[in-house]
């Protein structure tokens, strides 16, 4: 069981410390995890709600010791201002991707560099694959890193439309990373999705993170169309999570609110800000169409940096915390159903995970 505190007051307390904001504590009280058939597995992820399974992948980790320990390396270069393509260039014996260019990215301020590949394995020998390094936030005290491989042109393609480049970059992830395995040659995982999804799969749009101390994702979805989902595992160090359907954090929000009637007034001294709060958070209607939106800073200040929402949520069941080897499926149907999250770093380790978006097969 997961509990909030307001602050740490035991060695074994874990502080909720995000990119300047303290956001209480939590410790862990012992209890046998409870085991999810995959009959149970599949009705939760047709349902829309988060899937944690502890443990799923830590037998694999041992065979991955080596490429996991490497990453150290790599972080560090990056850390001390050298680009990863230095580490990136390709070797014709390892695999047949070859390094064909890279781009500081001047207009993408978290960006650290877009390194692109050629894949001459392939039938078309495809091209314009690319695997961008970018920082996590602007917050100083914030190393957390993510590895994002995909091609073609950023936010503005439909990489579903393009079914052999998008598993050619995919195959990229795995000549970098190797360390890919743990989630692509687990037959564990590949048996369950499969099942979930009702015939053969593949893991796409990948993305290897490296969460650090102060740093993580603010709540967010990850709907891309095209796929069904997000398969998760966590490779060293620790995170903690709150997860849980749209309708779900719809209904908190509000709950949330009704219950705290001052709750505008807390959050924001504008008073223009505090009616377009309350306005918002009194129509499910609204708020639900307000989340399909790029930008929701105005719920930011309550669903990112408030401790007593956290602790809300955590004692309403939508907590979760991932060691090394642990899993979590998150169900992303459409913007109507899917899983919002968000992911905090706990303790001093910077660790190493998987985030591999999962679609159908297409022959």
């Amino acid at each position: 069981m997961i509990q909030w505190k307001p602050r740490a007051d035991h060695p074994d307390d874990q502080p909720l410390q995000r990119r300047g904001y303290d956001l209480g504590a939590i410790c862990m009280t012992p209890e046998q995890p409870s085991t999810l058939t995959p009959k149970q597995i599949k009705r939760m992820w047709q349902q829309h709600k988060p899937v944690f399974l502890p443990a799923l992948v830590a037998d694999v980790l041992l065979s991955q010791k080596a490429p996991i320990a490497a990453r150290e390396s790599l972080i560090m270069a990056i850390l001390e201002g050298h680009y990863p393509s230095d580490n990136f260039i390709a070797d014709s014996k390892a695999h047949a991707f070859s390094l064909t260019g890279s781009s500081e990215e001047a207009h993408d301020a978290q960006a650290i560099e877009k390194i692109f590949f050629t894949d001459e394995g392939s039938e078309s020998e495809h091209d314009n694959l690319w695997c961008k390094a970018s920082w996590l936030s602007f917050y100083d005290d914030d190393a957390s890193l993510r590895f994002r491989f995909s091609f073609g042109m950023e936010g503005f393609e439909d990489v579903t439309a393009d079914p052999a480049r998008q598993q050619s970059a995919a195959n990229l992830c795995t000549a970098l990373f190797p360390e890919s395995a743990v989630i692509e040659k687990n037959q564990a995982i590949n048996t369950l999705m499969a099942s979930i999804l009702g015939g053969s799969m593949c893991y796409v749009e990948r993305i290897v993170y490296f969460n650090a101390p102060h740093g993580g994702a603010q709540m967010h979805h990850d709907v891309e169309r095209g796929h069904a989902g997000v398969v998760y595992a966590q490779l060293t160090g620790k995170t903690f999570w709150l997860a849980l359907s749209k309708p779900l954090l719809v209904a908190e929000l509000c709950h949330y609110n009704h219950a705290h009637p001052h709750l505008a007034e807390q959050l924001f001294s504008d008073h223009c800000l505090q009616i377009k709060f309350n306005q918002l958070l009194a129509d499910q209607n609204a708020l639900d169409n307000y989340l399909d939106q790029d930008d929701h800073e105005l719920l930011e200040v309550l669903m990112d940096q408030h401790p007593d929402f956290i602790r809300h949520m955590l004692e309403s069941g939508h907590g979760f915390v991932l060691q090394a080897g642990d899993v979590l499926l998150l169900p992303q149907q459409d913007l109507a159903h899917c899983v919002w999250h968000t992911v905090f770093c706990l303790g001093d380790e910077m660790g190493e995970a998987l985030s591999f978006a999962v679609r159908r097969d297409i022959p």
